[in-house]
């Protein structure tokens, strides 16, 4: 997934809505006070990206469902990245973002969101994947500079309680993701990640631990899900794994 940190789009500073994304540009849905929430993704890898290959990427929209949640209508888009090398899609990524209207200064529908309060995870088993995240602001302010994130709920603490209503600085949801992939990266660094899923169920914030473990898998598949220690999962998804490169 590094190539999240490239490819980025840099619009100047008249062109940022409220909430610090662009307030107009491709795949934007034209609706009101305009909310942003990034909901899962899907990631097919048939040919490695690698350091001097020239790639061009090829943007979508392939997908719009409007749909009612607690929070109130919601539009579900996907958008489609194709990843080219001499013409030839290598990497095929998805992102399903979600979109609300809400206007300024007016909280979320439903009750305001509390912040999970964290347990410290049983130990894990003996050979067991696991990887732990310790999420502060200015680890939030970094990720957010390294991928040209603007969104302000991840760094602008007034505004992300008094306008959006969460209880603190929200965790991106690419990092999570990427916590999800350490486990294969640390734990089985000779299988290559051919193929990664994932979805985005509830949000973690800067303040509280969040813990990556391996669950349940089929053949090359393995199931992974991330979440504050004693609360439901904040990540779920699913990784492929290559049969192990030898040397």
């Amino acid at each position: 997934m590094w190539h999240w940190l490239h490819f980025l789009d840099h619009p100047a500073q008249a062109e940022l809505g409220d909430d610090g994304h662009p307030a107009a540009g491709h795949f934007l849905p034209p609706i009101p006070d305009r909310r942003r929430m990034f909901a899962g993704g899907r990631l097919e890898i048939s040919e490695p990206l690698r350091v001097g290959d020239e790639i061009v990427r090829r943007s979508a929209l392939v997908d719009v469902a409007p749909k009612q949640g607690r929070s109130g209508d919601m539009l579900f888009t996907t958008v489609r990245h194709e990843f080219l090398r001499g013409g030839v899609p290598v990497v095929v990524e998805e992102q399903d973002i979600v979109y609300r209207s809400q206007p300024v200064g007016k909280q979320r529908g439903g009750p305001v969101a509390q912040a999970p309060v964290a347990t410290e995870p049983e130990p894990a088993a003996p050979g067991a994947w696991r990887a732990r995240l310790d999420p502060d602001p200015a680890m939030l302010f970094r990720f957010s500079a390294l991928t040209y994130n603007t969104h302000r709920i991840h760094y602008d603490q007034p505004y992300v309680t008094g306008v959006e209503g969460y209880p603190g600085l929200v965790v991106h949801g690419p990092l999570l993701a990427l916590l999800l992939l350490e486990l294969p990266r640390r734990h089985a660094p000779d299988r290559p990640v051919t193929a990664f899923s994932f979805r985005l169920s509830r949000p973690a914030f800067a303040g509280t631990p969040v813990v990556a473990d391996a669950v349940a898998g089929e053949g090359s598949e393995l199931g992974l899900a991330a979440g504050v220690p004693g609360q439901p999962p904040s990540i779920t998804g699913v990784v492929r794994l290559a049969p192990p490169v030898r040397g």
